[in-house]
């Protein structure tokens, strides 16, 4: 009894003093302040500030996740224009790595939206979205394919590729206000081999993801996309600088990497073995200086090898007079841009007439416009590439293009590219 009134004492005390004790834990004294926790003060305006922000952040999502997926693709392209200011202030040859790299880390938008069908082709028995492309020397080395198709353009171009590393000193000068590179970069090359294992693991893992879907395409012999499915990937092949067999070099190079590309370009048939679907489309790049002889030359040669196509051209060594005026035009080394544009396209004309129209021709030398690449398809050419104008124009240039070149088409009333090809000479 007296340890049960004991307890009853106990708690009718505790209950007593409970109200006390709440307000002692609220009081300003001193004992009860050295350990109540801190409480943070905000500012009246600290907290608009606060307040103001989370809403537009969750405003601008919201407003984002009702935008349709095209037009916040476009957002993404035209957001690209921002950076071209400051990559004009970096030196040459760091703002090309820092493209390459951006482009093999996904750092760059990737095109969501169908190109026009009036774009779409066939060649060499593969489809193409769009007959714009890139050309060699922009990603030399694989390290940025499925990067680059990401954008949009409709065949990736690497190289050159060398047997043997080698890695001369590349030079890179720039004419921003005449749209002009002059570079003499001598074929920087990891190599075959590193080339090789890159696009081995891409096409890998293409092919487990294309498992599911190899039944429904294994009797259609048309290939939607290429190897480097969506887009086609082309492999520009290049000899060693020390090498006594050029031959012996191209030779290497289509035996290793001819398993990865859709075409391989400056490729010899000669002294291979194929697999049983036959060898990739082979293809020769020429020079713009080349004389009328030469040229005819170069036709009938094509002609009778059945060569599989031409890309005209690659860079020059002349200087348009509207060049020479700057000191960087002494300098050594191949030029490409703008002022490339009637030169290179005067001989896609001479080829074009030469072979007949017979065999593909790709358009490549001073492109910056839908415009300009409808003027290389009238002239001949099946396909086109930029290298030049996608560094000044950024990824934001791809789209534009491609929806100019479109506008050229309707306007002249054809329903296709191959419909276009050489009508200036036909």
């Amino acid at each position: 009894m007296a340890s049960r009134r004991v307890l009853k004492d106990i708690l009718l005390r505790r209950v007593t003093s409970s109200p006390a004790s709440g307000v002692r834990h609220c009081s300003s004294s001193s004992s009860s302040s050295e350990t109540a926790p801190k409480i943070p003060h905000f500012s009246k305006k600290g907290r608009l500030l606060t307040g103001t922000t989370i809403g537009l952040v969750i405003a601008g999502g919201a407003y984002v996740s009702t935008v349709d997926e095209a037009t916040f693709c476009g957002w993404l392209f035209n957001a690209t224009k921002l950076v071209n200011p400051i990559f004009a202030l970096l030196d040459a040859e760091f703002a090309h790595k820092l493209a390459v790299s951006a482009a093999a880390r996904g750092w760059v938008p990737r095109e969501k939206r169908p190109d026009p069908s009036v774009l779409g082709l066939e060649v060499w028995g593969r489809k193409f979205s769009n007959p714009i492309g890139l050309a060699a020397g922009f990603d030399k080395n694989a390290e940025a394919v499925d990067g680059l198709l990401g954008l949009g353009f409709g065949p990736v171009e690497v190289g050159s590729v060398t047997p043997v590393a080698q890695n001369p000193k590349p030079l890179i000068f720039r004419l921003c206000q005449e749209g002009v590179i002059i570079n003499r970069c001598g074929f920087n090359s990891e190599g075959i081999v590193a080339v090789a294992k890159r696009l081995g693991a891409q096409h890998g893992k293409r092919k487990l993801d294309e498992t599911s879907s190899a039944s429904s395409t294994s009797n259609n012999k048309v290939i939607h996309g290429g190897k480097a499915r969506p887009g086609i990937l082309g492999v520009n092949l290049g000899k060693n600088k020390t090498s006594e067999d050029a031959a012996a070099d191209y030779v290497q190079g289509v035996h290793t990497l001819s398993q990865y590309s859709d075409y391989l370009v400056q490729a010899a048939r000669d002294e291979m073995q194929w697999v049983e679907e036959g060898p990739p489309p082979l293809l020769v790049k020429i020079a713009p200086d080349l004389s009328k002889e030469d040229l005819e030359d170069i036709a009938a040669v094509s002609l009778a090898l059945r060569l599989d196509g031409l890309i005209i051209s690659n860079t020059t060594i002349s200087r348009p007079d509207f060049v020479k005026k700057y000191p960087v035009a002494e300098e050594t080394g191949g030029l490409s841009g703008k002022p490339l544009l009637n030169l290179s396209t005067n001989i896609l004309k001479e080829m074009y007439i030469l072979t007949r129209g017979k065999i593909p021709l790709i358009g490549c030398g001073g492109v910056f416009s839908g415009e300009d690449a409808y003027k290389k398809i009238r002239a001949g050419a099946t396909l086109v590439q930029l290298y030049t104008g996608f560094a000044y124009g950024v990824p934001a240039l791809i789209p534009r293009i491609k929806a100019e070149l479109a506008e050229c088409l309707e306007r002249d009333g054809f329903k296709s590219i191959l419909e276009a090809v050489g009508a200036d000479y036909r």
